[in-house]
């Protein structure tokens, strides 16, 4: 099963110029309990090509939402920049595999 599957929605944006938020919104409990054990940071680090101790992972219980906060591969506006507002960062994650 993939994590677009389990979700009910997976968006990413800026958090500043240097870095990305991803937000997985689960679409209930049982599956946020599945995703945050297969979402590790050193998952997380290998996706998106980034050192494992510049990976952040905050847990939302409440609302069954994930935030991952990750360094932008290139800083925002400059010339090798593709996605000014880090809106298809989050695509990545949809094709994880989690079960």
């Amino acid at each position: 099963m993939k994590l677009k599957e389990l979700v009910t929605n997976i968006r990413s944006k800026n958090a500043g110029p240097f870095l990305l938020t991803i937000d997985i919104f689960c679409s209930n409990k049982e599956n946020f309990e599945i995703i945050t054990k297969k979402l590790t940071k050193i998952e997380i680090s290998k996706l998106y090509k980034a050192k494992k101790n510049q990976v952040n992972i905050f847990q939302i219980k409440q609302l069954n939402i994930i935030k991952i906060t990750i360094p932008r591969p290139n800083i925002q506006g400059s010339c090798k920049d593709r996605d000014l507002h880090g809106a298809s960062f989050g695509i990545i994650l949809e094709e994880l595999k989690i079960k």
